[in-house]
């Protein structure tokens, strides 16, 4: 029974982590109990993705032992699905995960070589070593490779052999035209045909390609194209036009991988009154393989500049990091010998803050959310001393009232009462009040009705009084509520108001005799709950109030006819669906649904008023 209820807490625990899940590219690492990293994987959609892996049965056996073994799930977003997969692979390098056996041999993404020689090659490789050549990519997607290595090879027909040629063996004329410079694939540079400047011109052109530097290059294409239109040569321009296209999608630089950043810390901070959050990226080679973040508990009023040098410290100790470049948000007084501080403004250092960041939100975002779901009353708990915070109250507020008032020039004059126990609706509770003793549109009087009403018989039968009153209006309704509650009835309950702007929004908290104005974010999820409340009691009112109006409107003049009774009038108002459409009638009519003696009583009537 002791392992059944391990694994109900476990499955609890890592349902609670994928129901908060984004749903945005990156990359999710599956954890065993030791905190081990057990499986890397990639998703376009970091939810619909981890979600599978849990919402149905596992055929393959490997699949099943690894969803049974995982203890925990971190995952870090990125911005493309292309992103995600280069993320994925440099990952799995680094940690080598057990079950990525199909990932495990030094698979890599392929890149582009331009080597150093004295007339260079470009080809694709897996193996890189920096003293052999310039490296461009990797690329994820490999269709792209391919298209640009072949657009390279159609634009600048390079030699692809393998031969050791220098510029001694050149001049010896050691080499000989090859089967490719017939097929007019290379000009032969070994021979001399082709001058080793123009060679090393189209290498350089090349890689301004590679780079990204494709202006000149489109202009020229699109001029091609315009001669090859003109000449009719259709089929020739659509060619290049593809390759035009190609050229103007790609791209050359990945904002996870670029081969211009190296052993670099990135740092982000987030925090609210009691939480900070801190993100913490790490960038060898141009790859992010460490990615963390973590949070502190305030225990004084620390600044952000505080919890980050904080954070930073124990980052660097806790991963080794000696890193001589440290990316932060804001400059920090944090002295560290041979390391420099950058808060970029622009380029690839910026994205990889603002990647930071983006990852220090969401999951700021997926704590709060993943708490509030797993245990729905400790939301409930944290809005109500929230309140009770704000309002400075003896005791939580774990039931709350509020009264509305609708009428229509003090015509079937009404009030509504809804009771929310732990923050949630108490539809029970809910009472419905009709105005007695108040003649004419007072909402001021009407109030102190209902609240004298509600109360006195609350007293009399000992039922729980609220521990917050909330009017929905400003100071004056909260007045008359206070004269009722305090000075009639002897009663210490709190009286807060919500009052809105010119445009009828709900705007502002009001409590305190003289009332304050209470200092709530808008978009807050207290401010919310209170929003809802007023809009739950001005429904519950108003469609009181409705239902008054409607049965008043259709029943009056039928009650005032002497010897016709309920039944009669329900027929008559479900065949006629008006009392106009009743006044309307033909006696024939009248006779034939109700018969002659009271369709002549109704008709009478009616016609005996227009006559009179």
């Amino acid at each position: 029974m002791a392992e059944k209820s391990e694994r109900e807490r476990i499955d609890e625990k890592l349902r609670g982590i994928v129901l908060n899940l984004p749903e945005k590219p990156g990359c999710y690492q599956y954890l065993d109990e030791k905190g081990t990293i057990i499986y890397v994987g990639k998703a376009k959609n970091l939810k619909r993705r981890v979600s599978s892996y849990f919402n149905r049965e596992h055929q393959n056996r490997k699949t099943a032992i690894l969803v049974s073994k995982i203890r925990d799930i971190k995952y870090i977003i990125v911005n493309t699905e292309e992103d995600a997969l280069l993320l994925e692979n440099n990952l799995i390098k680094q940690w080598n995960p057990r079950y990525n056996i199909l990932l495990k041999d030094g698979k890599t993404y392929p890149s582009i070589c331009v080597t150093n020689e004295y007339l260079p090659r470009i080809f694709q490789t897996r193996k890189i070593n920096k003293r052999f050549g310039t490296y461009f990519g990797p690329y994820s997607h490999v269709p792209t490779l391919y298209a640009l290595l072949e657009l390279i090879k159609k634009l600048y027909p390079l030699r692809t052999c393998h031969d050791c040629i220098t510029e001694e063996s050149i001049q010896k004329k050691k080499h000989k035209e090859c089967l490719e410079y017939h097929l007019k694939n290379c000009k032969a540079p070994c021979t001399g045909r082709q001058s080793h400047d123009e060679y090393v011109q189209n290498i350089n052109e090349a890689k301004e390609i590679l780079k990204g530097n494709t202006s000149s290059l489109e202009r020229k294409m699109m001029a091609e194209m315009m001669r090859l239109a003109e000449e009719l040569r259709f089929e020739e321009a659509e060619l290049i036009k593809k390759k035009y296209l190609l050229l103007e999608n790609y791209r050359s630089k990945s904002e996870v991988v670029s081969n211009t950043l190296h052993n670099i810390d990135v740092f982000n901070i987030e925090d609210n009154e009691k939480v900070a959050y801190i993100n913490y990226l790490h960038v060898t080679n141009g790859c992010i393989n460490q990615a963390f973040t973590f949070e502190y508990n305030k225990r004084l009023d620390e600044t952000p500049e505080e919890l980050l040098e904080l954070g930073i410290g124990e980052m660097r100790e806790r991963y080794h990091s000696e890193s001589k470049e440290i990316i932060v948000p804001f400059p920090v007084e944090l002295s560290l010998e041979g390391v420099e501080f950058t808060v970029p403004q622009k380029g690839d250092k910026k994205k990889l803050l603002e990647l930071s960041k983006l990852n220090v939100l969401q999951y700021k975002k997926d704590r709060l959310n993943q708490s509030d779901k797993l245990n729905p009353e400790q939301k409930q708990v944290r809005l109500m001393k929230e309140l009770q915070d704000a309002l400075k109250l003896d005791r939580l507020p774990m039931q709350i009232e509020c009264f509305d008032n609708s009428n229509i020039s003090g015509t079937d004059a009404v009030a509504g009462c809804v009771v929310f126990k732990k923050c949630k609706p108490s539809k029970q509770d809910y009472r419905k009040y009709n105005i007695k003793t108040v003649t004419g549109p007072d909402d001021y009087a009407s109030m102190k009705e209902v609240v004298r009403r509600r109360y006195s018989r609350m007293i009399e039968e000992a039922t729980p009084l609220p521990d917050l009153i909330i009017t929905d209006g400003g100071k004056g309704q909260m007045e008359v509520v206070r004269e009722v509650v305090e000075d009639e009835l002897h009663l210490n309950i709190p009286i807060a108001g919500l009052a809105k702007n010119d445009k009828h929004r709900t705007n502002e908290l009001l409590f305190g005799f003289p009332a304050q104005v209470i200092g709530l974010k808008t978009d807050s999820a207290l401010f919310r709950l209170l929003t809802q409340i007023q809009d739950e009691v001005h429904r519950y009112a108003i469609t009181f109030h409705r239902d008054k109006r409607s049965k008043h409107q259709i029943s009056s003049e039928l009650d005032n006819i002497k010897g016709i009774g309920p039944k009669t009038k329900e027929i008559l108002l479900k065949k006629l669906h008006s009392v106009k459409r009743v006044k309307e009638a033909e006696r024939a009519e009248l006779e034939e649904l109700i018969g002659q003696q009271k369709a002549e009583i109704i008709y009478n009537f009616y016609h005996s008023e227009e006559e009179g």
